[in-house]
């Protein structure tokens, strides 16, 4: 008996760990490029895990506007003009056309560069803008989120300036979360930012094993996924991966799409859809059969071992 234990869990450590379960937390980054016509369905089909999406901007994507997803406004940037109100009135726009605006994002990576797809802007500017075009928005009933600054300690050098700035003017309900490194460092990192901010909620708004081989990658988004779904001060998350393999700036077994556009085992695992086995570009163009389909060949070797006995 102690031999079929053993050998049992050298068969199950063959099968990817890319299996997930249902979340109410789960959204998506929604990321635009030229294949979205094509792949945008993956995100809405019938069975999918996600309830809500942004997409770093005021209004809302066409191809999704119709779905399930909840749409989360983000004010990406600040604008240098002090009378400008447009993120207000955008989202406001939204509430009286009749949109389920519950909450909203602010300020993508300010304390990042431009380069890397940061708003790069001074807590100063970011403080009056928020005061300005933000916090009136909680009268309407909005929960707001404070600035998605990078996971770097630099963030929380900026975002003690942002608090100093705002002189007790901006009363964020959430802090979004980034990170893009391995599960150990992402559960320390929020350890800290919520001991540092215990009266607020996370957000986990961009995370990925980045450059990574298929199976870290793999098992870093289910781990995470199984992580937040356990916390209880973690409110929503979304993983940073929905785009094509070719495409991806965070490495092709990153992605949650192969560079045919066809949905990948951790996009399906995320997404909650049967997985298909599908293989992204870079991780060794080598097609394999679905995870089930794995689990039953496997099943069917120890039967036959089994049977030797």
């Amino acid at each position: 008996m102690m031999r079929v234990s053993r050998f049992l869990v050298a068969l199950i450590g063959l099968v990817p760990r890319v299996l997930s379960t249902a979340s109410s937390k789960r959204g998506l980054v929604y990321v635009t490029s030229a294949h979205n016509a094509q792949d945008d369905s993956t995100w809405t089909q019938d069975g999918s895990d996600l309830t809500w999406y942004y997409n770093y901007a005021s209004k809302p994507t066409a191809s999704l506007s119709g779905s399930h997803l909840q749409f989360v406004p983000m004010l990406f940037a600040a604008s240098s003009n002090t009378q400008d109100t447009a993120f207000t009135d955008d989202v406001r726009a939204l509430i009286k056309a009749g949109t389920n605006v519950s909450a909203v994002l602010t300020f993508n990576e300010p304390d990042g560069t431009q380069a890397t797809g940061g708003s790069s802007i001074q807590p100063e500017l970011a403080a009056a803008t928020w005061i300005r075009e933000v916090e009136p928005l909680k009268k309407d009933g909005v929960q707001l989120g404070a600035p998605a600054v990078t996971g770097s300690p630099g963030g929380f050098t900026w975002l003690d300036a942002f608090f100093s700035a705002c002189n007790g003017q901006c009363h964020p309900d959430f802090i979004p979360v980034h990170w893009y490194g391995n599960f150990d460092g992402l559960a320390s990192h929020l350890g800290q930012v919520h001991s540092t901010y215990a009266n607020m909620s996370i957000w986990v708004t961009e995370y990925a094993l980045a450059h990574e081989q298929l199976a870290p990658s793999q098992s870093f988004s289910s781990m995470s996924a199984e992580y937040f779904d356990r916390l209880d001060y973690v409110d929503r998350y979304s993983y940073f991966g929905s785009f094509r393999s070719s495409v991806s700036n965070v490495g092709p077994n990153a992605a949650m799409l192969t560079q045919d556009g066809k949905i990948t085992d951790l996009g399906a695992a995320y997404v909650n859809v049967p997985p298909q086995g599908n293989v992204p570009k870079g991780a060794g163009h080598v097609s394999r059969p679905p995870l089930l389909l794995q689990a039953f060949s496997l099943s069917l070797v120890l039967v036959g071992w089994l049977w030797m006995l």
